[in-house]
């Protein structure tokens, strides 16, 4: 049993959460969370990278995973999707793959050329990925290969970014969680040092609640906000206020199958979910 595994088995059913992941890996080396859906796709597959990774276990059949990834880059994919098999290929040691389909993503994704993501098509939060988002995925997913964009590109990124800054954080209308983490991350990844933001502490819920908000003094939490200000917290060398509350949140979250849901009340298992809850845990245990 992996050590993280381990540490992370003393908060929820461990042997029912590897159940799930497993049973949903296909012949072509790909993952859907409907196990009985023969319908593989990139968001799943990438996210039972990143938890086999995040539990440091091997990854089964790697190989045929490598190659599914390497398939789902092209043209028509979008940036978001892309950048994910980038990143996957990166955590199963094929970084090479991924460096020999760069070209697709500058058909879409060139910032010289004032380009942030040309049909940006699926989000992973908002239905349709606005270009922020994009922006992180890319960065996120160029610096797991090991690219490193031009100083130009990077104060052309940095500009555009910039332009989300909103009050104490960043987003469209007011700052939210997600958004300013991204915009915080990309930032800080292309090497310029932002200020440290206050929203994700004021998004905190202690007491009875535990998790964190996409707004400041709202209920209830869900965990993509959780996740987000978890990964908020680590960036700024914070530490969170409640971690039990907030282990407490996310046991509370997993369902009978082994997987995850978004929030307290009913919701399905899905393997986005099931990775941020276990990236909560592997990052709250730290100060218990």
């Amino acid at each position: 049993m992996g050590s993280k595994l381990y540490e992370i088995g003393r908060f929820i059913n461990a042997d029912s959460l590897i159940r799930y992941i497993e049973e949903r890996r296909h012949e072509d080396g790909g993952y859907c969370f409907v196990s009985v859906l023969n319908d593989t796709n990139v968001n799943d597959t990438y996210y039972a990278v990143k938890i086999y990774d995040l539990l440091g276990l091997e990854i089964p059949e790697r190989e045929k995973t490598i190659e599914f990834l390497e398939k789902a880059i092209q043209p028509q994919t979008a940036v978001v999707a892309i950048a994910m098999a980038f990143e996957g290929l990166a955590i199963l040691g094929a970084e090479d793959v991924a460096m020999e389909h760069l070209d697709i993503v500058f058909t879409k994704y060139s910032p010289l050329e004032g380009k942030f993501a040309v049909g940006l098509g699926g989000s992973e939060e908002f239905g349709t990925a606005t270009p922020l988002e994009a922006t992180y995925w890319v960065v996120k997913a160029f610096k797991a290969i090991g690219y490193e964009f031009s100083t130009d590109e990077k104060e052309a990124m940095r500009a555009f970014v910039m332009k989300f800054r909103n009050g104490n954080g960043y987003g469209v209308k007011g700052p939210t969680t997600t958004m300013t983490y991204q915009a915080l991350y990309t930032l800080r990844t292309l090497g310029y040092r932002p200020p440290r933001s206050p929203h994700f502490r004021n998004c905190e819920l202690c007491g009875d609640w535990g998790g964190f908000t996409e707004v400041p003094y709202s209920l209830p939490p869900y965990l993509e906000p959780t996740f987000y200000a978890a990964r908020g917290l680590e960036l700024q060398g914070e530490a969170p206020s409640c971690p039990r509350r907030h282990v407490w949140f996310i046991r509370q979250l997993q369902n009978p199958n082994g997987g995850f849901r978004r929030s307290l009340e009913l919701g399905i298992s899905n393997f986005q979910n099931t990775y941020r809850a276990l990236a909560v845990l592997d990052f709250m245990e730290r100060f218990l």
